[in-house]
């Protein structure tokens, strides 16, 4: 007759505990990522919102001086968005010609508001300076200047 013998026998699988250490462990690190993350995504929305104002505002200003629709152009930022508009203000603008582009909504802007170029110079009629925040009161400055020199 044949006997096992039961200690040369190994056991697979995982305890309870082992389960429960690793869970912990996701647990852990999941709730340190998630805010750096969000931090991440906040400078990552204020980066691509700076980014889509200025190339907003050098589109209506190249458009002004190329004389496109014999018009001026000009650039209307509002919470949410930046709006290309054609006229000689957003309030009389040509509403056909509008181009609206999305910025996220955590990014909140004071400064000016309204940036018309003027027609084959390509001048702002307005300078000064629009400053973008974020809920973690992070900031990003865009400067334009009386020769049209955005920054």
């Amino acid at each position: 007759m044949f006997v096992k013998n039961r200690n040369k026998e190994k056991c697979k699988g995982f305890t309870l505990i082992e389960i429960m250490l690793v869970i912990a462990l996701m647990i852990v690190i999941g709730s340190i990522s998630v805010p750096v993350y969000q931090s991440f995504q906040v400078k990552n929305n204020l980066d691509v919102a700076t980014y889509t104002i200025i190339q907003t505002l050098r589109r209506a200003q190249i458009l002004s001086q190329s004389g496109a629709g014999d018009e001026t152009w000009g650039v209307h930022i509002e919470s949410g968005s930046a709006v290309l508009f054609k006229g000689t203000d957003y309030a009389s603008r040509d509403t056909s010609a509008d181009e609206v582009f999305e910025i996220s909504t955590n990014i909140t802007s004071t400064g000016i508001t309204d940036i018309v170029f003027s027609k084959l110079l390509g001048e702002p009629q307005t300078m000064g300076d629009i400053i973008l925040t974020t809920s973690n009161n992070d900031t990003k400055t865009i400067t334009i200047n009386a020769k049209g020199t955005i920054e």
